[in-house]
């Protein structure tokens, strides 16, 4: 009788543990299909697939974060592999909610551990992203602290819902993937520096990967012969788009005006005496025309021949 009792007390605690469990995994669910929707728009928008974001705080802040160095990682945004940094959080935490049988409670536990590790890498290189922003971008960019937010979220959910017997094991594993995270994090965020660790120079944008066809430096050095300059800022992305289409060398080879009053070599006084109220912005034969321009039409405004 004690026997059957005990082991109805069991089974009813391991059901509401269970049940408790389940209701983590949908809060966490949740919280990854936000941070999917919170990175997945920024990576549309810098990919040029999605209109401008509103950013709560000043839209300057969020374009100079998301626009620096440390926004572009192997050549996409580094909101892409935190959107797929979500999306895996997203299947560990429903999988096993969806599975059924002895498939099920094989999963379960690998499950949590899974999360577990994965959030703390999401939670420490965020911090690592936050100290980046504060300390070396010196701007606020909303989304990336909803983003950062979320991660430490999913963290403290992970740690909350899964069964851990051995707690010597879990802080040990803990430990471990934090320490490597931030010294990866570190590392990547020195490298990725493009001012060396020196911003009384000034800061400068990110470097154009792409390739100049002979046309493009051709009409570069047609626009710097005629006195044509670009007006930029090395934080906006929109002159990030227009140099790509010139590409590298093409780029090289344009006139192209600092209005960032902490760019490098920054001409701010010229550009306040020009009215220049967005970037990029061209001055081509005394008129200005702001804007992404196609190369055709700059070629177009400034009369040059391609035959």
């Amino acid at each position: 009788m004690t026997s059957s009792r005990l082991s109805e007390r069991l089974s009813t605690s391991r059901r509401r543990g269970d049940a408790g469990n389940r209701w983590v995994r949908v809060v966490m669910a949740v919280l990854a299909t936000v941070g999917m929707v919170d990175t997945g728009s920024i990576t549309l928008e810098r990919w040029g697939l999605f209109g401008n974001l509103s950013c709560p705080g000043g839209a300057d802040g969020c374009d100079k974060v998301l626009a620096s160095a440390w926004g572009t990682v192997l050549g996409q945004p580094l909101s892409l592999f935190g959107f797929l940094a979500y999306t895996t959080v997203l299947v560990l935490a429903l999988l096993p909610l969806v599975l059924r049988g002895d498939a099920r409670a094989r999963l379960a536990s690998l499950s949590w551990w899974a999360l577990l590790l994965v959030s703390t890498a999401m939670a420490v290189f965020s911090l690592v992203l936050m100290g980046v922003m504060v300390f070396k971008i010196q701007a606020f960019c909303f989304f990336c602290v909803v983003s950062a937010t979320l991660s430490l979220a999913l963290f403290v959910l992970s740690l909350i819902g899964g069964d851990w017997p051995d707690r010597g094991q879990l802080l040990f594993r803990v430990l471990l993937v934090g320490l490597v995270v931030s010294l990866a994090g570190l590392g990547w965020a020195a490298r990725a520096d493009p001012t060396g660790g020196n911003l009384a120079e000034g800061r400068v944008p990110p470097p154009v990967t792409t390739t100049s066809s002979p046309e493009a430096v051709a009409l570069a050095e047609h626009l710097t012969a005629e006195g044509a300059v670009m007006y930029s800022a090395y934080w906006c992305p929109h002159c990030q788009d227009q140099k790509r289409l010139f590409g590298k060398q093409a780029t090289e080879r344009l006139t192209v005006i600092e209005c960032a009053a902490d760019g490098r070599n920054s001409q701010r006084e010229l550009c306040e005496s020009k009215s220049i109220e967005g970037f990029p912005t061209w001055e081509i034969n005394g008129k200005l025309e702001p804007g992404v321009k196609p190369l055709e039409r700059l070629a177009e405004l400034s009369g040059f021949d391609r035959s």
